[in-house]
């Protein structure tokens, strides 16, 4: 025993201490480094990307900090996916991971929808179609093969004992590659998710009202964006001669929806006041009485609407010319080219009147947004000056490829019958909707009529000559919000569907956000603005290298090891040679 004893290096004993030592302070750090003080996590993270892809906007952290209960995030993800798609799966459990590093009340789980008996995955399809859940068809391009995959690209929110889902896919676009929709997608993430949670958490409802008696659009007309808001907002309908005034204070948002009938002064009054105070307006005009059903009836001379809101919209900074915007970019109309038998024979022409228009805007509005289609729109001139400062962002153009048509103006198909001619499309970009943002004047500045202040002096309150800041947006189409109509069965169809091209637009898209962003431009709207650059794989080159990389894959570590062992056992036998 003596003998073994004299032999312990106390050296190597130290050794041992210390590597316990180690052992002990790295499990200590690791464990400190995943606790949470209350619901404040003790770690950090180090974002060193360009595009700043891991950090949250101040706002989201914000939002996330003021939590009192569980957020559970269900994400109908799991499952495996071809190489493209699995981005934004992964994209998806990293956000919810940084959500859950600024507050411990996030809680998650990914779930197949696709896993089970075929009984089980028909009943829970079905359950998911009656939530509002619908699968797409995405076809990915993995190398040189593509896949197409049913899946479910949603994530349904929980807070509170409410809920709502949220599509993590972006729309398709024609001509986009689908790498681009999943990048737009993965960027728009954490606004979708604070979005939906924001919203879960609002204590009162903003109220949003379309004003009527004046030939605006109908409820049935409106319904599917109406039945949209109703998940967040309180909608109704205001008819502005029943009312003393409009409250700014009570009405988030008046939405006035292509209007065909004038504006009395006493309504353009209440109006001008509602926005002096503080009020949101979101303008959906049409400045030419045109429609496709009064072309098909034969020739037609469009005339402008006598709306008499060109005053008050002048005032404010912009005014809609008396034009027809003819775009390259357009959809199709069908027209009859001949008969067969007794029954016409139909063929699809581009009409240029019916604008396809690509946000090219980097503003949160329509960032990330599809194309739209827009009916007989007319020009925005943005060169008004105001009395007072007004900010002015356009949100949306026609194509480089436009064409200007002024009344007085003669309309028919005739022009359909020949290819349309480049080189008469030869005018830039078309503003057709804009934001305007800042301290507005009002039109009745030393306008004021004894009837107007003693309605004023009655409701106690005296008139304010300009607005606090505020905001509104305009768009020169009122049909943006129009929705079709099934006459036979007095329904309504999906807003933005155009069914000549059998393609969803993202008309209800736009409107929402722009009705978010007047509600709360401080908001969660803001991660809108994030950008997360696609730096896509150089597969051509990847797949003539392939055998290079592999085998310095696999030999480098291999001659690495090596080395590591010839210098090791050099400079163990140079220690234990003294």
């Amino acid at each position: 025993m003596a003998d073994k004893k004299k032999h312990i290096n106390p050296k190597r004993v130290q050794s041992l201490l210390n590597l316990a030592l180690l052992s002990g302070i790295i499990i200590f750090i690791n464990i400190l480094a995943n606790a949470r003080l209350g619901e404040r996590a003790f770690y950090t993270t180090l974002d060193l990307t360009e595009d700043k892809r891991f950090t949250l906007t101040p706002t989201t952290k914000n939002l996330l900090r003021e939590l009192d209960d569980v957020v559970y995030v269900r994400v109908l993800l799991d499952g495996n996916f071809p190489a493209g798609f699995k981005r934004l799966q992964t994209a998806t459990r990293e956000l919810l991971d940084d959500f859950r590093s600024v507050s411990g009340y996030i809680e998650y789980a990914f779930e197949d929808p696709s896993v089970g008996s075929t009984e089980e995955i028909n009943a829970r399809r079905e359950l998911l179609r009656e939530e509002g859940v619908v699968p797409v068809s995405l076809r990915v391009k993995d190398k040189d093969q593509t896949s197409v995959q049913l899946i479910y690209p949603y994530a349904q929110v929980f807070y509170k004992g409410r809920s709502t889902n949220v599509k993590l896919l972006g729309n398709e676009v024609p001509g986009m590659p689908p790498d681009i929709v999943l990048n737009n997608s993965i960027a728009l993430l954490e606004y979708q998710i604070a979005n939906a949670i924001q919203k879960l958490r609002a204590p009162l409802r903003p109220v949003v009202a379309f004003t009527t008696g004046h030939g605006e659009l109908s409820p049935i007309e409106t319904a599917d964006l109406e039945i949209t808001l109703r998940q967040f907002y309180e909608v109704g309908r205001l008819r502005l001669d029943s009312l003393v005034r409009i409250p700014a204070e009570e009405l988030s948002v008046l939405v006035v929806a292509k209007p065909r009938a004038g504006f009395s002064e006493q309504d353009k009054f209440k109006i001008d006041q509602y926005v002096m105070n503080g009020g949101k307006v979101l303008w959906l005009i049409d400045q030419l009485n045109v429609d496709l059903d009064s072309l098909r009836r034969g020739t037609f001379f469009p005339q402008e609407y006598n709306l008499q809101l060109d005053d008050l919209l002048f005032k404010y900074g912009i005014r809609i010319q008396p034009n027809l915007i003819l775009d390259m970019r357009c959809s199709r109309i069908p027209l009859a080219t001949g008969m067969l038998g007794n029954a016409p024979q139909f063929d699809y022409f581009r009409y240029p009147y019916h604008l396809v228009v690509a946000p090219t805007s980097t503003h949160p509005i329509v960032k990330g947004l599809g194309i739209l289609n827009l009916l007989y729109a007319s020009t925005i001139d943005t060169t008004v000056r105001t009395k007072t400062e007004v900010q002015k962002t356009v949100l949306l153009t026609s194509s480089p490829n436009s064409r200007l048509q002024y009344i007085p103006l003669e309309m028919n198909f005739d022009f359909l019958r020949y290819d349309l001619d480049a080189t008469k499309f030869d005018k830039p970009g078309q503003p057709v909707a804009m934001l305007l943002e800042g301290i507005f004047p009002s039109l009745y500045e030393n306008r004021v009529t004894e009837d107007m202040l003693a309605g004023l002096q009655q409701l106690k309150m005296t008139f304010q000559a300009q607005s606090v800041p505020t905001r509104m947006v305009v768009v020169s189409d009122g049909d943006i919000a129009k929705n079709g109509i099934d006459a036979q069965k007095q329904s309504y169809k999906p807003l933005g569907f155009n069914e000549f091209e059998q393609y969803q637009f993202a008309n209800k898209d736009f409107l929402i956000n722009a009705l978010e962003y007047l509600v709360d431009a401080n908001g969660v709207i803001e991660a809108r603005g994030k950008e997360v650059k696609l730096r896509p794989m150089d597969t051509v080159r990847a797949q003539a290298e392939q055998t290079r990389w592999q085998t310095l894959n696999l030999a480098a570590p291999l001659v690495f090891l090596a080395l590591f062992g010839i210098v090791y056992n050099w400079l163990r036998r140079r220690r234990f040679a003294r």
